[in-house]
């Protein structure tokens, strides 16, 4: 019984030992969340309209099980990726218009920023035919177009939707030069600002699609990868074809197909 006894006595004091290590390691993590949250800049609060998320289909805001799986799928598969190259950033775009690729931009990052490891910045850099912050239903007064032609800062373009770890800069204005806007010194400022600020974010980028501009090739050089969107039953050969050539230049992390007809509405999977 002596024997028996000592085991159970080293037992119960190996398990007070393992819960103060466990207690000291919480708080180890807390103490480092907190850092993290006091270095975090307050960027300006910018309403989103529920009602129009619900109507363009964005994550936080549909019941639909197998579109949640669907990206929760792809961030795990871009995040993968992200990681195993030293990537932060990924551009979003499409072969033509009407692709979904605003849609997807929106919604990977969402679902990226729903994991609490990551931060996230948002940013509409389809500076020809902005959709970013009419998709959220956002209400602001400036763009990046404002910051890239030298009609506002930095922080005055950058917003809090209230949705945790993600920040998004949306687009206010349409222009014509969009390319040699893409390949100015204040594209390079802006770039310089999202790599420098604190915690270090995976940034999303809508670009335009690739037929319809030469902005994702004179960008692509900026941005780790890219994704490109298709569309069942939308993106014909040809136009594929057409991209295909393009995208010789464009490091391309993977394709996402859009509007689908397959789905798996099983409970589980």
């Amino acid at each position: 019984m002596g024997l028996i006894e000592e085991a159970l006595r080293k037992s119960t004091q190996q398990r007070k030992g393992s819960v103060r290590g466990n207690g000291a390691l919480s708080a180890a993590r807390a103490g480092r969340s907190a850092v993290v949250e006091s270095t975090i800049r307050q960027y300006l609060a910018a309403p989103v309209d529920r009602e129009a998320m619900h109507r363009n289909r964005i994550l936080n805001t549909v019941g639909d099980v197998s579109v949640t799986r669907a990206y929760k799928i792809l961030r795990t598969r871009v995040m993968h990726r992200l990681g195993a190259n030293g990537w932060h950033s990924v551009g979003i775009t499409g072969t033509t218009v009407g692709e979904g690729k605003t849609l997807t931009a929106v919604n990977l990052a969402l679902a990226l920023a729903q994991d609490v490891n990551n931060w996230v910045f948002l940013v509409d850099l389809d500076l020809q035919r902005p959709r970013v912050g009419t998709y959220l239903g956002m209400r602001y007064e400036h763009g990046l177009t404002d910051y890239l032609t030298g009609q506002a800062e930095f922080s005055q373009i950058v917003y809090d939707v209230s949705i945790p770890r993600l920040a998004v800069i949306p687009n206010a204005r349409s222009v014509e030069f969009s390319s040699e806007l893409l390949l100015s010194p204040h594209m390079s400022d802006f770039l310089h600002f999202l790599q420098t600020e604190p915690p270090r974010r995976i940034v999303v980028f809508d670009m335009p699609p690739l037929l319809a501009s030469d902005d994702v090739l004179a960008f692509a050089p900026r941005v780790d990868s890219f994704l490109l969107v298709v569309s069942q039953g939308q993106t014909a050969r040809r136009t594929l074809s057409n991209a295909k050539e393009m995208l010789r230049e464009i490091n391309v992390m993977g394709v996402v197909l859009n509007r689908s007809t397959e789905r798996n509405d099983s409970p589980y999977y």
